[in-house]
């Protein structure tokens, strides 16, 4: 059996509650949920926008998860700036992962590849602010080996793989190409002693043969395609049957 730990990602929850001005549904009750149907920890990316997740949400989230944590842990996602460090600063999330989305991104479909010395800059000068507070720090990354010595060297403690290409084709059951690149990046991680996550349109199909590749993946971001499930299955048992998959159960 597998450790790898469940981060659900609350956007969609928060999506659906902005379409209405009722608050309905109640993004604490189902941080609640999913911690007590095993869940080791809740993702949410708050974005500028605020087409989701707001702001304003993460203060409340923070307070209904403090007598879980640090064991239950907090991951803010985002673009490295002064927005996401105040959030940061607020929470004292124990991981945040860095995205390279522009503000109008429709999705996180990229990764850092470090190769613009600005960009770089960028990350190693917010990387060094986010550790001072404590946070793990991640980098979220395309399924190429070379990124990850760059990765090191700007000082994260580990990469998110996109996982959303591999998704794709895998759709209907089929063998993904990218599961050699994602294995070969997971692995090339590991042997310099960083953490290994993953996330993008995980599903119940596709988590059995990416979690039988790599046997280091410490955790796994989900939301979009666990939220689906949730709308047949109920969000417990969709909690409940995602960790199982991960676990290997």
């Amino acid at each position: 059996m597998r450790d790898t730990r469940l981060s659900v990602n609350l956007n969609k929850v928060a999506l659906l509650r902005n379409s209405r001005r009722t608050g309905v549904p109640d993004l604490l009750q189902f941080a609640r949920i999913v911690h007590d149907a095993g869940a080791d920890g809740i993702t949410v990316h708050p974005r500028p926008d605020e087409r989701h997740i707001r702001g304003s949400d993460l203060p409340a989230l923070a307070g209904v998860m403090a007598p879980w944590r640090p064991g239950f842990e907090l991951n803010v996602e985002g673009y490295p700036d002064e927005r996401l460090m105040e959030i940061v600063k607020a929470t004292r999330p124990e991981q945040v992962t860095l995205v390279p989305d522009a503000p109008g991104a429709f999705t996180s479909e990229e990764g850092w590849h470090l190769t613009d010395p600005a960009q770089v800059a960028l990350v190693t000068a917010y990387l060094r602010e986010l550790k001072a507070l404590g946070a793990r720090t991640v980098l979220f990354v395309d399924p190429l080996p070379e990124v990850v010595a760059r990765v090191k060297g700007v000082g994260a403690d580990g990469i998110e793989i996109y996982t959303g290409e591999y998704a794709a084709q895998s759709r209907g059951g089929a063998h993904s190409p990218l599961l050699a690149a994602i294995a070969a990046t997971a692995a090339e991680a590991a042997r310099l002693g960083m953490v290994v996550n993953m996330g993008h349109d995980l599903n119940l199909e596709n988590i059995p043969a990416i979690a039988a590749a790599i046997p280091n993946i410490a955790e796994a971001s989900i939301g979009h395609e666990l939220t689906a499930d949730a709308l047949v299955m109920g969000f417990d048992a969709a909690t409940r049957a995602y960790r199982r998959a991960l676990r290997g159960e």
